[in-house]
């Protein structure tokens, strides 16, 4: 039986994070990752309360081009613009550290 040689994976026994950071790109999708759950639950909400894109828009004060963006989890957005769209669908924002 000839010798095998073992393949060495440097992210065995690290977790999915440890990799992200590793990767450089851990903060990118913690943004990316809590907008996208924002957009979701704003849109949720959007859709109960029979809101099209153009009546939103006119709730929270913007067009319709702005709005699109807002609801673009790959584009960054101010707590400002997130305070208004929940507030134009009776909802508050709750921001938290862990």
């Amino acid at each position: 039986m000839s010798s095998t040689k073992k393949n060495k994976n440097i992210h065995a026994g690290s977790n999915f994070d440890d990799f992200l950071k590793e990767e450089g790109v851990f903060e990118h999708c913690q943004e990316v990752g809590a907008k996208y759950a924002f957009v979701m639950e704003l849109q949720d909400e959007m859709e109960k309360q029979k809101l099209t894109k153009e009546e939103f828009a006119k709730r929270i004060g913007t067009s319709r081009s702005a709005l699109d963006r807002l609801l673009d989890p790959s584009k960054p957005s101010n707590i400002r613009s997130l305070l208004n769209a929940a507030a134009a669908v009776g909802r508050h924002l709750r921001i938290s550290m862990v």
